[in-house]
């Protein structure tokens, strides 16, 4: 049964996760949406994602679990060889974590990021007919008290009432909701990338056995740097993150080819049997990590323009939620703006960012903390308790319901964003859930 419709025009920019999730959940409350995406031809190209059970919870409500089953038919299953982790230069698995039984109402997914983007991609194009306009580079964002729009690059412009800037760390509608260039820096981080077929891994005896038994994922933890190495679809096809030290100016360059022999000298030293994985490798990439101050706002001055996702708040890769919060935001806005209804957009893109700006940089900063974990390990405290330095799994991220908390408490999100003299009393912090109870379904 289609919702009601609520006269909302929504227009967003950017068909990644996040974009193409707002899109799908203003639909499903009623809004008439469509996307404005820059590349001209959708390419299944990347390498792992992972997403949570807090973004399962999402995909799930999507054609009556259709496409929860179409990413789980494409995603890694470890459920009996769980996440292995190994100390860098011996080798050894100092600890094997089990993977969580799934939950078929939250399931985790982690597998190709263009196979999964196609999924949702296709579903929303095709199966809603939401309109997907591709090669179209938006140069410029505007607003004013009525309505908000974007100018394409033909000098054409598209009205709405509101406007969503999904379109990454570098979104153009950045400087209209700040006010002021806000470049990214560098995180001194960077990761080298790959994805890649079996067949030489499976012919050396060394690197055989991640490929002939079904899916698997190792991690080796070392001083500042960190190798993970999954294979996927019964061990057909194979994947490798590195994350190293990378203090280069962020404007020399954002991913480009990676070169084998910077790999090989990061990893000198270490377990042979990492080499020997990187020896497969057909080609990489390498890709800064970038960061960026915590944003004073996510919403335009006349409350009609959203930034969502990696335009509001990157995230870096150990906290393994960059994708799936930009999910939440997806469906948070569209709650929000139908609740507020045609008539408060401004308050639905402020009570949007009330409720959502804290529980962002309390996940953001798991990222750091595994980061941190993993790169300046102790081993001593690791041999008194292996589980030390496993990747954590938060209920209070993963149990979250985004939708649910949203309609909990929006009414009174809407009443304080209302009276700007009380908003600085207290923070959002108020609107958090106080447990994993509040969330779970």
């Amino acid at each position: 049964m289609s919702p009601p419709k609520t006269g909302i025009k929504v227009v967003i920019v950017g068909a990644g996760f996040g974009g193409l999730t707002a899109a799908i959940e203003c639909h499903r409350q009623g809004h008439d949406v469509e996307i404005y995406e820059n590349f001209p031809a959708l390419k299944t190209l990347g390498d792992i994602i992972s997403f949570g059970a807090n973004a399962g919870r999402i995909f799930t409500r999507w054609a009556d679990g259709a496409i929860a089953r179409r990413l789980q038919a494409l995603s890694i299953d470890l459920s009996a060889y769980g996440f292995r982790i190994h100390k860098y230069d011996t080798g050894e698995v100092v600890y094997h974590q089990a993977t969580p039984p799934q939950n078929p109402a939250a399931p985790i997914f982690n597998g190709h990021r263009g196979e999964l983007h196609e999924v949702v991609f296709n579903y929303a194009r095709d199966e809603l007919q939401i309109p997907i306009h591709l090669g179209q580079n938006v140069e410029e964002y505007f607003e004013d008290e009525a309505a908000a729009g974007i100018v394409l690059k033909t000098g054409e412009k598209v009205y709405a009432d509101v406007v969503i800037g999904a379109d990454g760390v570098r979104s153009k509608a950045r400087e209209l909701v700040l006010g002021y260039v806000d470049k990214p820096k560098s995180s001194g981080y960077a990761v080298w990338r790959a994805w890649f077929s079996n067949k030489d891994m499976i012919r050396d005896p060394v690197t055989r056995e991640f490929c002939a038994h079904g899916d698997t994922f190792n991690g080796w933890i070392g001083p500042d740097v960190h190798f993970l190495f999954s294979t996927i679809k019964g061990g057909a096809d194979c994947c490798w993150v590195l994350t190293h030290r990378d203090e280069h100016d962020i404007d020399e360059s954002w991913s480009f080819p990676g070169k084998l022999e910077d790999v090989y000298k990061v990893l000198d030293g270490w377990d042979p049997v990492c080499r020997a994985i990187v020896s497969k490798t057909p080609a990489l990439v390498d890709w800064k990590l970038v960061y960026r101050d915590p944003l004073p706002t996510w919403v335009s001055r006349h409350g009609r323009i959203l930034l969502l996702g990696d335009a509001a708040h990157p995230f870096l890769p150990t906290s393994a939620q960059g994708a799936t919060q930009a999910m939440e935001d997806g469906v948070t806005i569209a709650v929000c703006l139908k609740r507020a209804g045609k008539a408060n957009i401004p308050g639905a893109l402020k009570a949007h960012q009330e409720i959502r700006y804290e529980r962002v940089k309390l996940v953001q900063k798991t990222g750091e903390l595994t980061r941190d974990r993993w790169h300046k390990t102790d081993w001593t405290k690791v041999a008194e308790d292996p589980q030390s330095i496993g990747f954590h799994r938060e209920d209070w991220i993963h149990l979250f319901d985004a939708e649910a908390h949203a309609e909990q408490v929006f009414d009174d999100v809407l009443k304080r964003v209302a009276q700007p003299a009380s908003s600085s009393e207290g923070g959002s912090e108020s609107f958090l859930p106080k447990g994993p109870e509040a969330v779970a379904v």
